[in-house]
């Protein structure tokens, strides 16, 4: 039988806050285990919660940036569960009215097409600690430190069909919460992971089936890989007449298969009631306005600039500004080289190859844009060759000196003096008379031959345009 995947994502993202959300214990990441929790992160008997004001103005922001509704009124509840690493054993989340209501963002698909995918809300949260396990012999230890760190839980609707949209979905969210600044969204120190809930169902059925949540997904590879397992599984288990149980489950991506982790109901009592602590929080116009007025430029924005005002094509475009660090990483390359085209061209291909293979972000890249655009320039004013200019790029990425102490150490100015071409294509065609004699009598393809001959002979620094051009002169001749 055909089935149709059902995905819902909820992303939960660390807001970008020096303190915690109740508590001005800090948020810093790689603390000593339990020297960041306080006595009001831990509940202890007599403290009280004070909410840390930066957290709306950033949930405000991430709001106004997938064109939601800002909850003006939103009230924080105690959602109530016992598990060792929430020493309150109840979290503080929002339910009932979250600060973000609605909202979408579109996502490229593999066609070229874009498609929607709305928002149900994105709610304000203190995140749990951490459960070590396999650090002690037959026991668990806890980590606090991260209890109370702000969170805000971005809950799409189910209406990702596929593993590969799901990711795209989760790599737009990715882009856009760094791009306005509310998170760095790390996902090795798990400042951004989700969870994601899958079921399948029979095409064109209108109910939805069982579904499964996977936990705690921290890479966009194991969130694909998480996802195509369980569909796999849900068809195995539908298709063998068996029927697919409500739970949470865990992906390993040692073994690649989600495995179970606790069965859920089909509506879990968490027993929300509104905090005691904490009163109503209500936002005035003026907030909202003062930080709409200072958002900086979207995504989709600086896209549609790039296209319009650069001239790039759609592809570049999408590729440069799927990353903010990228995206202005490109534009000084741009500024200051003035070869927009050239400049796409270095950062996609070239930049981006050496990025990939390394498993680096551009800020740790040893190669600047200050250095790279030298290169552009020096490819420009016809100082190098294209093809030299890869093997300047290396250099300087293995730290080797700048573009133009490259290019002095190892002798790679260009050959560009027409006497010094025309003498090498004179004795390339002296050397190759069959050669010659093929091409005069009408085989124009052995031009690429001379060509190649031609940049042997200058040990690949003749200028390509002047040998082709004096070439076909000289071979016409």
């Amino acid at each position: 039988m055909a089935w149709e995947v059902v995905i819902g994502l909820e992303i939960h993202t660390q807001l970008a806050t020096q303190s915690k959300i109740f508590s001005t214990a800090p948020t810093a990441y790689g603390a000593e285990p339990n020297t960041q929790a306080s006595l009001v992160d831990l509940a202890m008997p007599g403290v009280l919660p004070v909410l840390n004001e930066k957290v709306m103005e950033l949930a405000t922001k991430f709001g106004l940036a997938i064109g939601a509704e800002i909850g003006t009124t939103s009230v924080f509840d105690r959602k109530n569960y016992f598990y060792p690493d929430s020493p309150k054993a109840y979290q503080i989340t929002q339910m009932d009215f979250p600060i973000v209501i609605g909202g979408q963002i579109d996502i490229d698909l593999e066609d070229g097409s874009t498609k929607r995918i709305n928002v149900t809300r994105a709610h304000l949260e203190e995140d749990a600690g951490k459960s070590l396990h396999g650090e002690f012999t037959g026991q668990t230890g806890i980590d606090l430190n991260r209890a109370g760190t702000p969170l805000i839980e971005i809950v799409s609707e189910p209406e990702m069909r596929s593993a590969k949209e799901a990711v795209a979905y989760m790599r737009k969210m990715h882009a856009l919460v760094r791009y306005i600044g509310i998170s760095d969204g790390n996902m090795q120190e798990g400042s951004f992971r989700c969870d994601a809930n899958v079921s399948i169902r029979p095409f064109g059925q209108e109910e939805l089936g069982t579904r499964a949540e996977i936990k705690n997904l921290n890479s966009f590879k194991f969130i694909e890989q998480a996802i195509n397992y369980e569909v796999e599984r849900q068809a195995y288990i539908l298709e063998s007449g068996g029927r697919v149980i409500q739970e949470t489950r865990l992906y390993d991506p040692d073994k690649g298969e989600t495995r179970s982790m606790r069965s859920k109901e089909e509506a879990n009592d968490y027993r929300y009631f509104p905090d005691p602590d904490l009163l109503p929080v209500v936002i005035s116009q003026a907030f909202v306005d003062n930080i709409a007025k200072n958002m900086p430029e979207l995504p989709d924005q600086k896209k549609q600039r790039f296209i319009d005002e650069l001239g790039l094509s759609a592809l570049d475009a999408g590729i440069l500004t799927s990353n903010r660090e990228l995206s202005e990483y490109f534009e000084q390359v741009a500024n200051i080289s003035k070869q927009t085209k050239l400049a796409a061209n270095w950062v996609t291909g070239n930049l981006s190859a050496k990025l990939n293979k390394e498993n680096i972000e551009i800020a740790a890249a040893p190669v600047t844009a200050e250095m790279l655009a030298t290169v552009i320039q020096r490819i420009s004013d016809k100082t190098i060759s294209g093809k030299i200019a890869k093997d300047v790029f290396e250099a300087m990425w293995n730290g080797e000196g700048s573009c133009d102490e490259v290019i002095e150490k190892k002798g790679l100015k260009q050959i560009t003096d027409d006497s010094a071409i025309e003498t090498m294509i004179d004795n390339v065609i002296a050397n190759n008379p069959n050669q010659l004699a093929q091409y005069q009598a009408g085989k124009q393809q052995l031009l690429g031959f001379f060509v190649g001959q031609v940049m042997k002979a200058s040990r690949g620094k003749a200028n390509p345009a002047q040998v082709n051009q004096l070439l076909r002169t000289k071979l016409q001749g």
